[in-house]
């Protein structure tokens, strides 16, 4: 599986055929994160491989549906419980992130973890997801974002070109570098 792009949230539903000892078998839901449908279905049998005696020749796919955050305007803390292979082992992590979405902070996941780890996408699964208030946050980075009186100067400005003018001055060229603290 390849992460390029956003990651989407995948509910699946599948189960065994039914048999005709067992006509009605027990359905199963997860909640999984891929860039489509095609790799969350395949996703969803990787797992109930691992974790019931089921596969995809056995079974069926009952549903697969999109889930799409209601509340997408305000930032949010996420923290993620994750468990990946690297080259010496299998590791657990907790991370936390900021964005809009939940899907935004688990592609933020999965970019981070190519970068530090080079962790490759197909090795991450992630084990749960949840939402965090300010009082929760465990890491340094998203915790001086959380605090009530954040602020964001800008303390080096240079004058963007107006219309029909140059940046700033009336010469291209200058002997004086151009002033950008404005203090």
């Amino acid at each position: 599986m390849t992460a390029a792009g956003l990651m989407r949230q995948y509910q699946v539903v599948g189960r065994k055929a039914g048999t005709e000892t067992n006509p009605n078998p027990e359905a199963y839901r997860m909640v999984i994160f891929a860039p489509n449908p095609v790799a969350a279905k395949s996703k969803f049998w990787y797992f109930m491989r691992q974790f019931r005696k089921m596969k995809k020749a056995t079974g069926e796919i009952l549903d697969c549906v999109e889930i799409i955050e209601k509340n997408a305007r305000t930032v949010k803390n996420y923290g993620i419980w994750l468990r990946y292979d690297s080259r010496s082992g299998t590791h657990n992590m907790y991370r936390e992130y900021r964005d809009l979405k939940l899907t935004g902070a688990v592609s933020q996941l999965y970019n981070e973890m190519a970068g530090r780890h080079r962790c490759r996408p197909r090795s991450i699964q992630v084990i749960r997801t949840a939402t965090l208030g300010a009082g929760e946050l465990n890491r340094p980075n998203g915790a001086q974002f959380a605090t009530r009186k954040v602020r964001f100067p800008l303390p080096h400005r240079v004058d963007s070109a107006k219309r029909g003018q140059k940046a700033l001055s009336d010469r291209t060229f200058t002997t004086v570098r151009p002033t950008t603290y404005f203090g």
